[in-house]
């Protein structure tokens, strides 16, 4: 047995960013992932580059870093659901999985008979997973969706960004990325629900939805005081002093959690003084005078370089770090140690690998495995269909003279 989800199976019909990410982390976790992709086509992503993945002979091939990023343990199936054999043959495919994902439009499934309405009856233990970009009911049901769009109706983007400077979206996906978080461990509550109660149910995830729930604590500043957070750029709103600091070459993080932090920071500056002043002497007294008090710990700190303070505050537990670059990210002897960066076969690299994003999760008895690179698009559907619906291979060669597979 490897990964606790062994044994389930998902037919994914997800493409883009939040689905994909859904099924990775649950194929990851053992789950048999059935990614379904479009004959000729493919996921969207494929296409999204540059950079691609580079052949023996330097030229890029058609797998995109993109693509690549979120489709780990899972098995490509070339299927065209718009045709009613593609329907068919979608249908026994989903007879044969626990969980079926989708992130088309509102409706959309409905066309193909492959809705929840359609199925539940008759696979009463499926559990059902829509993702929309604004939910399956409500004004905004039937608009497209996207992870940018998201990102600033969600309010997000009001808060990031320096104060005299425009709204600023994260600089990754962040929406789609939390949805795909947010939809796994609905699914896996879903599934224990199945476990007690032998029954499937529908799962309505939205990327409006995903963004308001992870507002957290500046949504709850308005919803406690009425007052409309303002962008702060890398500023905390409710501790001081918690930023990117100046030093003589660069930057860096200095994260002051409480009032005993600020006097050893100070100490360390050669500034006792100032935890003494009655402006900074309490968090909530330097929130009250953040400007005054970033002004004095800038000119502190640029004073000398970043390694003088991260060695010398990091040995007194004031809480620093450094401003890394992606590059610098995968470098980092923390990172590497907790196996973050994970290298697989791939049979059109021409090194014969690529480099991945390792999965956060450390379970101690059942742990991720990373059994499959990012499939080629179609790579599996021979092999699924005879494992799974026992086609014959003059079968297949059939569908795929249609254009069903």
């Amino acid at each position: 047995m490897s990964g606790p989800l062994t044994g389930l199976r998902v037919f994914d019909l997800t493409r883009i960013l939040a689905g994909p990410m859904c099924t990775q982390i649950l194929g990851d976790l053992g789950a048999d992932i059935i990614k379904i992709e479009r004959p000729g086509a493919g996921d969207d992503t494929r296409k999204w580059g540059p950079p691609f993945v580079k052949d023996s002979q330097g030229k890029d091939t058609t797998e995109s870093a993109y693509y690549l990023s979120i489709n780990r343990n899972k098995r490509s199936v070339t299927l065209d659901v718009s045709k009613p054999e593609g329907q068919a043959l979608a249908r026994n495919l989903i007879a044969r999985c626990d969980i079926f994902i989708e992130n088309f439009k509102v409706g959309d499934m409905a066309k193909y008979r492959l809705n929840y309405e359609e199925l539940k009856f008759e696979f009463p233990r499926l559990i059902y997973c829509s993702i929309t970009g604004f939910g399956q009911t409500g004004p905004y049901a039937n608009r497209a969706g996207y992870d940018f769009l998201a990102q600033g109706m969600g309010g997000i983007m009001s808060i990031t960004g320096h104060a005299d400077g425009e709204p600023t979206k994260v600089g990754v996906a962040v929406t789609d990325i939390v949805t795909g978080i947010f939809t796994s461990t609905a699914i896996l509550a879903a599934l224990q629900n199945r476990h007690v109660t032998g029954l499937g149910q529908y799962i309505d995830m939205s990327l409006l939805d995903s963004q308001v729930g992870w507002l957290a604590n500046v949504g709850l500043q308005y919803l406690t005081s009425g007052n409309v957070p303002q962008r702060l750029g890398n500023e905390h709103p409710s501790i001081v002093p918690y930023s990117v600091v100046k030093s003589a070459d660069g930057f860096f993080i200095l994260a002051v959690g409480n009032d005993s932090q600020f006097q050893k920071f100070c100490s360390f500056a050669g500034k006792p003084e100032w935890a003494a002043d009655e402006r900074f002497k309490t968090n909530p007294a330097r929130v009250k005078n953040r400007v005054e008090c970033y002004a004095l710990v800038n000119g502190a700190t640029e004073t000398k370089p970043t390694a003088y303070w991260m060695e010398g505050l990091e040995k007194l537990g004031v809480p620093v770090g450094p401003v890394n670059d992606i590059g610098q990210v995968f470098a980092d002897p923390q990172v590497l140690s907790r196996g973050m960066k994970v290298t697989m076969p791939h049979p059109l690299a021409g090194s014969g690998t690529v480099d991945l994003i390792g999965n956060p999760i450390k379970l101690s008895e059942s742990p991720v495995d990373y059994k499959l690179p990012p499939p080629t698009c179609g790579q599996h559907t021979d092999e699924v269909l005879k494992e799974l619906l026992f086609l014959e291979d003059k079968e297949i060669a059939e569908l795929r003279a249609k254009g069903i597979v």
